[in-house]
């Protein structure tokens, strides 16, 4: 009987339980034994491994985090700590892996391949920043976390007529400020992957301001060119109106998954037992204009996110 592993890795992110919970009942259901690996690539080294059942699952698709709990590993980031990793695999007796996580982990993910391991990876990361596939798992709750951030803000910031800088995550990549900059109605979106404009900026802040605007809303991305401090700074010097900064920091990781992270989870998961049962190399799942597809996990990782300009664009506009 087919054994295979899943282990989540990285940031944390809405819906990962999910996605355990697909690839441990679907691989269930095709005759495997299926087996948890607990606290990520770290779990993995001390074989922190345990046999999973179906009721092991039970309950756990609306909650947020990751029963599997999920750590970084330096060790095996070495090639000491990948032969140890292999070893491990080898003592348990496990034909594959399937990962979940972001950016880092599907290139551990990779180097197990590179090393003969089967391994499968889905796309668990609230960023958004995997290029080959449309949205990542968490993406659509962290985002719908901040648009409500922004309602509660906004309704704050009216009253004390004052700019109101949210800093959301997103180290490389924008999406999380951009999608819920356009649908929480933000005045000006900062992002790493476009130059900041600060004199634009502050003429906006006051050209709204003599037009009966009495608030904004700006949403900058914590690697944006300018940081959330500075630009509180920047704008009460040269507008002269107050200026507060809000972190949301980790509030956008928890929370309830929503029905869009849940389907894209549940579906990959399905997907990947698949693609491990008619194994032909490593494979990256994801969702292309609404079609779950696999793609060559070296591939996938090569494919870099482009940012959407028009959406960019739209911030503008929808701002006047």
């Amino acid at each position: 009987m087919p054994r295979y592993g899943v282990l989540t890795s990285g940031g944390d992110a809405p819906g990962m339980n999910a996605a355990i919970r697909s690839v441990i009942r679907c691989g269930i259901d095709r005759g495997f034994e299926m087996y948890g690996i607990y606290r990520g690539y770290e779990g993995l080294l001390e074989g922190d491994i345990k046999r999973m059942y179906g009721e092991d699952v039970a309950d756990i698709m609306q909650r947020g985090g990751t029963i599997l709990k999920t750590a970084r590993s330096q060790e095996f980031t070495t090639d000491e700590g990948l032969d140890k990793a292999v070893n491990i695999i080898e003592t348990f007796d496990l034909d594959g892996l399937v990962v979940i996580g972001g950016d880092g982990s599907l290139h551990g993910a990779l180097a197990l391949a590179n090393r003969g391991i089967a391994v499968v990876g889905l796309p668990g990361t609230i960023d958004n920043d995997l290029g080959y596939t449309d949205f990542t798992i968490g993406f659509d709750t962290a985002v719908n976390t901040v648009i409500r951030g922004i309602s509660s803000i906004r309704d704050t910031s009216s009253s004390h007529e004052r700019t109101t800088i949210i800093q959301v995550m997103g180290r490389g990549c924008g999406d999380i400020a951009l999608y819920s900059a356009v649908a929480g109605g933000a005045e000006r979106v900062l992002i790493p992957e476009i130059p900041v404009d600060i004199d634009d900026v502050c003429k906006k802040i006051i050209i709204d301001a003599n037009n009966g605007k009495t608030h904004s809303i700006i949403v900058v991305a914590e690697g944006a060119e300018i940081k959330g401090p500075e630009l509180v700074e920047v704008i009460k010097s040269r507008t002269m109106k107050e200026s507060r900064m809000v972190v949301l920091s980790y509030l956008q990781r928890g929370g309830s998954p929503t029905l869009r992270d849940r389907l894209l989870a549940t579906r990959c998961g399905a997907r990947a037992i698949e693609v491990l049962a008619n194994y032909t190399g490593p494979k990256a799942i994801g969702e292309i204009g609404g079609q779950i597809i696999g793609v060559d996990l070296e591939e996938a990782l090569r494919q870099k996110r482009e940012v959407d300009l028009d959406l960019y664009n739209l911030v503008e506009v929808l701002s006047k």
